[in-house]
């Protein structure tokens, strides 16, 4: 599902959690990135386990704060059990729980071809 332009969107970077709270600081220097191009946007981390907020929290938090419709992205390189199993039924739910609000899931972060060329040029010079 795309979403509309007129929409408040809401963007989830979603990533597997750690105990460890310096673990988060590269998730949430993304999302300072984010709100730095695009001023106004709402953006929040969401962790599968560990730490919180969870998906559904940050979803309900985004809606509260007059999102309309989210986009979640998936701060994982591999395709792995989580991205494959774990997060559609995620989705799955929070479509259930938000009927109203259109919910796009990204890619993982390891499937755009930026990302890898820039992980490549990075250990190349």
């Amino acid at each position: 599902m795309t979403l509309k332009q007129s929409s408040l969107l809401g963007i989830i970077l979603f990533a597997h959690g750690s105990r460890d709270p310096q673990w988060r600081a590269p998730i949430e220097a993304v999302a300072e990135q984010i709100r730095a191009r695009r001023l106004g946007t709402k953006v929040c981390c969401a962790y599968l386990e560990l730490c919180t907020p969870t998906l559904p929290e940050a979803a309900v938090n985004l809606i509260a704060a007059g999102a309309t419709q989210l986009r979640i992205f998936p701060l994982f390189l591999g395709v792995g059990k989580h991205a494959r199993e774990d997060l559609p039924l995620l989705i799955e739910q929070l479509r259930a729980a938000h009927p109203d609000v259109a919910i796009e899931l990204l890619p993982t972060a390891g499937e755009y071809a930026q990302l890898t060329a820039l992980m490549a040029d990075i250990a190349l010079f």
